[in-house]
């Protein structure tokens, strides 16, 4: 066990902002999830958090999923200053999301599922994949998400995964990756822009989920995904348009504010 103060992290705020398809909740204040081959157990007290790992692996790995090195106050001082009383009221309710730096392969996954879907299904499905034909993490608890070449043709096909229609996308996406090992890799070095291109360039990724891969998967925090939820706030909150000025190169953490907020109150 480690114990670590953490500001601006709430955890059941993360598990409902629909960035993570793997975080699941155990009971009141504790959760649980699978990255990188691990498996975790977080249990929150305030700004005291418990995590099922020893020091070095927390500093290895889950330091930077929890994204612990963004100055999320300075984001706090930067949104109170402002005159969007909508944005602040949005923040005051979603103020511990935090942009978590997952897998890329597996936000490449999660988000073509998440098209046209809702979250429970989307948890459903990915949960299914990875039952499925997803290996144990190494202490046996929980599976990840299966890597390109771990799973037989025609899985996808599978109608109890409740992929619907997505299931084609996913069987070209891991063939694609099968055949262009290198692909994931050299999307790490691509700058915000030249990655948006490349990722629509696969059949299944539209510029919205394109967007979400570059903000979870690539940590792009300058991507700023419009779905039918963000396209409705923006309507009804910000007609005159969004200052996206003042929030040049964050934006994707401000849209999850937003997003959050939206998703309470819907």
């Amino acid at each position: 066990m480690f114990v670590k103060n953490l500001d601006h992290l709430n955890l059941k705020q993360i598990a409902e902002s629909g960035q993570c398809f793997r975080f699941k909740e155990i009971e009141e204040n504790k959760y649980s999830t699978v990255a990188f081959g691990r498996y975790l157990e977080v249990t929150q007290k305030g700004d005291e958090f418990t995590f099922s790992c020893d020091e070095d692996e927390y500093e290895k790995i889950w330091a930077s999923y929890f994204d612990t090195k963004t100055d999320y106050a300075a984001i706090e001082k930067l949104i109170l200053s402002s005159n969007d009383d909508h944005l602040k009221e949005a923040f005051k309710e979603g103020y511990g999301i935090r942009i978590l730096r997952q897998d890329l392969w597996e936000m490449i996954v999660t988000f073509i599922i998440s098209q046209n879907n809702n979250i429970k299904r989307i948890t459903n499905s990915v949960e299914a994949i990875c039952q499925k034909a997803g290996r144990k993490t190494d202490c046996k608890r929980g599976c990840i998400l299966p890597e390109p070449g771990d799973i037989r043709e025609g899985f996808f096909m599978d109608k109890t995964l409740g992929l619907g229609y997505r299931d084609s996308y996913l069987e070209e996406i891991y063939s694609y990756a099968v055949n262009n090992p290198g692909w994931t890799d050299s999307l790490k070095g691509m700058d915000y822009e030249t990655a948006m291109e490349t990722l629509v360039e696969r059949k299944g990724i539209g510029k919205k989920v394109a967007n979400c891969i570059c903000l979870f998967g690539l940590h792009h925090v300058e991507a700023f995904p419009i779905d039918t939820h963000v396209k409705q706030l923006l309507e009804k909150y910000y007609p005159k348009g969004f200052d996206f000025e003042r929030y040049e190169g964050i934006a994707g953490i401000i849209q999850q504010y937003l997003f959050y907020y939206e998703l309470k109150h819907k």
